[in-house]
């Protein structure tokens, strides 16, 4: 990229269970970082939720000691940090008090399925079922999508009823929360949202990029509880005191799917999967809004300015992906450390029989079954720790064959951006470090995968929306490069045809396996 005076960027990546703040030079190059994780709660079965003032902290940590650190190897952050981006976890939801700051609920977080029974009223009560609201946001009524969420919070704690009911009440994404604080909080907050988040609400009408008047009226949510939307590239407020910097512009913010797109330089026809707690796949459609027949999202990639053209994408959303690694780590101790899996599951040339389906809180696209529960089959006597490890990675790369799969249907092959006649789906997300995860991609698709040598392109695409809105850089210059560098690792397929087809077939029956099983007994 061209030089120009001397500019760092932040960017706040806060994800489903850890929190970075990353400051990168003008080319790209890190110079100071942290993470911090934070805390999970299960309060039942299929209930997920975070801590928001836990999230704030989180965010302070990581802001000071990132600073600390780039300060320390002699650089003048203070002077010439000039932009802050931010990229978040989608659709968690969270409803808190204009007058005191304070959350009027935990956090309930995207992979949460306490709505279960909210989507099911919905569906009989509305003429298009499941798929009623799909032609204004792009989404089917799922315990996915934020709107469900605010209904069950409408319904069942009575603090956010009451704070509604007198005008108390603010609605937010992780995106929202984070930008009112950042702001001033109940000092002059700003109450924003941008596009690529407000279109995981099932709220926003994806063709005007405003609230659905006609989909509020129906749920019956106030619109005077809900943000106002911007575009992913534009100074939206500076940083109050209260916090590691001051003073320094939010110019940058994109949920982290759509960070990664950017971040991974995805233009039209151009696709990538990011597995990190769930795996997401996203194929840009350009400035059409492509309808999926296939089980798939019809959502926002990106607008990277007020004025910039709105370009679309399909996406295919995987619940479970690396969140499973954590469960062999956490609830079954297989696992010390997450990284152990790939060595672990190389001991065994492969799954054994063995096929398990992560259904833990039902499955997403492109079978959209809430009623499923996960499912591992083909043990026998012979099948060991190992053998398990294998089939926990294969079902990653199963789910995102299963995925591709139907965005090619639903886009067409012609639509998928080739590379010397083949596909290449670029990936990304801290799971990618795993050789073998990369590898059996790329013989279960039977096309190679590019994975670049900075996988978290996520925090990337936050600071380059917020350095294109200060000048930074150009748009040009960001997406000059296709996404792809010589220092790409490029993973080739070697599995014969034939035993690929078998084992998608077998996968195929594993998936069946996991259906209506919700009401099991305990």
């Amino acid at each position: 990229m061209a030089k120009k005076e001397v500019a760092f960027i932040g960017a706040i990546d806060q994800g489903t269970t850890s929190t970075r703040f990353i400051i990168y030079d003008q080319d790209t190059k890190c110079i100071g970082s942290h993470q911090v994780e934070f805390t999970q709660f299960y309060p039942e079965a299929g209930w997920v939720e975070h801590n928001p003032l836990e999230i704030l902290e989180s965010v302070k940590i990581c802001m000071a000691k990132a600073m600390d650190k780039a300060t320390a190897d002699g650089h003048n952050v203070d002077g010439l940090l000039k932009a802050v981006g931010l990229t978040n976890q989608r659709e968690t939801t969270l409803i808190w008090s204009k007058s005191t700051g304070l959350p009027l609920y935990n956090a309930i977080v995207w992979m949460d399925v306490r709505t279960s029974a909210i989507c099911r009223k919905l569906e009989k009560e509305f003429s298009g079922g499941r798929t009623h609201f799909v032609d204004t946001c792009g989404l089917p009524i799922s315990t996915y999508f934020s709107a469900l969420k605010i209904l069950w919070l409408l319904e069942n704690v009575d603090a956010v009823k009451q704070a509604v009911k007198t005008g108390d009440a603010l609605f937010g994404t992780i995106d929202t929360w984070l930008i009112w604080n950042l702001t001033g909080g109940i000092n002059g907050g700003l109450h924003v949202t941008d596009v690529s988040n407000a279109s995981r609400t099932m709220l926003m009408n994806i063709k005007t990029l405003d609230w659905d008047k006609a989909t509020l009226e129906a749920l019956k949510i106030s619109p005077g509880i809900l943000p106002k939307i911007v575009s992913n590239s534009e100074v939206i407020g500076k940083i109050e005191k209260g916090w590691p910097i001051t003073g320094i512009p939010i110019a940058g913010c994109l949920g982290d799917q759509h960070a990664a797109m950017v971040g991974q330089a995805c233009r039209k026809g151009e696709a990538k999967s990011t597995y990190g707690t769930g795996a997401f796949i996203l194929l840009n459609t350009g400035e059409e809004i492509v309808k999926s027949k296939h089980g798939l999202l019809t959502t926002l990639a990106y607008k990277l300015g007020p004025n910039a053209p709105t370009n679309y994408a399909l996406e295919g959303s995987i619940a479970i992906a690396g969140a499973a690694v954590q469960w062999l780590r956490d609830s079954l101790g297989i696992i010390k450390s997450a990284k152990e899996i790939e060595e672990l599951a190389l001991k065994v040339e492969s799954a054994g029989g063995v096929y398990f389906v992560p259904a833990f809180n039902g499955l997403f696209a492109p079978w959209w079954r809430d009623d499923a529960r996960g499912v591992c089959i083909g043990i026998t006597r012979f099948t060991n720790r190992s053998h398990i490890a294998r089939a926990v990675l294969e079902s990653m790369c199963f789910q995102v064959k299963d995925v591709l799969d139907s965005m090619h249907k639903d886009a067409s092959q012609k639509d998928a951006k080739q590379k010397g006649g083949e596909f290449l789906l670029r990936v990304d997300g801290g799971a990618t470090v795993n050789n073998l995860l990369m590898q059996i991609q790329a013989d279960l698709l039977g096309s190679p995968v590019v994975r670049p040598a900075d996988i978290e392109t996520t925090a990337l695409g936050a600071a380059y929306a917020a350095g294109l809105a200060i000048g930074v850089w150009k748009e040009g210059e960001i997406f000059a490069s296709g996404g792809t560098s010589k220092t790409d690792t490029t993973f080739r397929p070697n599995l014969e045809e034939s035993l690929r087809k078998k084992k998608l077939e077998s996968w195929g029956k594993a998936v069946e396996r996991t259906f209506d099983l919700a009401d099991l007994s305990i």
